[in-house]
């Protein structure tokens, strides 16, 4: 198990990737802490983490409420007594509008959780990690700064941003045994992209596996990788055998995009 004994903070827990990071993370032997705005998933996934005979507790927050984030890493210290990884999962999707179209504070929302959000909850757990010399982060990013999609700028801007801050994070926490790196996520099989196959194909009066095949078309495996699997490059990035990696970009994505 690679995370036994660490304490682990995953944010942003929802169907899709967040549940599959917290379940990862709890197989491999983590003390883990769940956060989310919404509470049903939340206890439900408390619920079910725990009768699997892992360690877990599950604490409300919006990323975007500093005093949340602050919150939500004394916790992890009350309970654990201090804080080893932090995976950030939480995001906003934003509007799917053009350009030319698009109402600048979709943007600005977009921003706050995505980038500012995710900056605070950061910095609140790196406030802890200091002390002991030592910590892992990583950042979910997004294959969307790499290979631009119409409609898709305000989450494009907030990832491209979060991309740069963690390189430089990178830099500077360094020196202090902290490691910051990226995960650049492309499609994922889960309920969100299932939900998408599913309307898509019954929009455009053509099967489920006919969207599927034009995903997969461009994805050199073949096939759209799983939201468990994707969770298993950022498991990876928090455990000690990442412990001579920081500031990297990894891109998973099944072949999608080659950097």
């Amino acid at each position: 198990m690679i995370l036994k004994n660490k304490v682990v903070i995953v944010s942003g827990i929802g169907p899709g990737l967040g549940q599959e990071l917290a379940y990862g993370a709890a197989r491999e032997g983590a003390k883990l802490v769940i956060a989310a705005r919404s509470t049903e998933l939340l206890n439900k996934l408390q619920t079910e983490i725990s009768a699997s005979g892992s360690e877990v507790i599950a604490v409300p927050c919006d990323i975007t409420n500093p005093a949340d984030c602050e919150h939500l890493v004394q916790s992890t210290i009350d309970e654990y007594g201090k804080v080893d990884g932090l995976i950030n999962s939480a995001y906003r999707a934003g509007d799917f509008k053009v350009i030319c179209d698009s109402d600048f504070s979709d943007w600005q929302e977009t921003m706050n959780t995505n980038f500012f959000g995710t900056m605070n909850l950061t910095m609140a757990t790196v406030k802890r990690m200091e002390s002991h010399a030592n910590g892992a982060i990583v950042m979910i990013n997004s294959l969307i700064t790499k290979k631009p999609l119409p409609t898709q700028g305000g989450y494009a801007a907030s990832k491209g941003a979060l991309s740069t801050a963690t390189k430089i994070l990178a830099k500077e926490l360094g020196p202090k045994g902290i490691r910051v790196n990226s995960v650049f996520m492309g499609w994922m099989w889960g309920p969100p992209v299932e939900m998408y196959v599913n309307y898509t194909a019954q929009t455009m009066g053509v099967t489920p596996e006919a969207v599927i095949a034009d995903v997969v078309k461009d994805i050199p495996l073949g096939l759209i990788p799983d939201d468990s699997d994707c969770a298993n490059a950022a498991l990876f990035l928090i455990s000690d055998l990442a412990k001579v990696i920081t500031g990297s970009s990894l891109d998973v994505n099944g072949g999608e995009f080659m950097s």
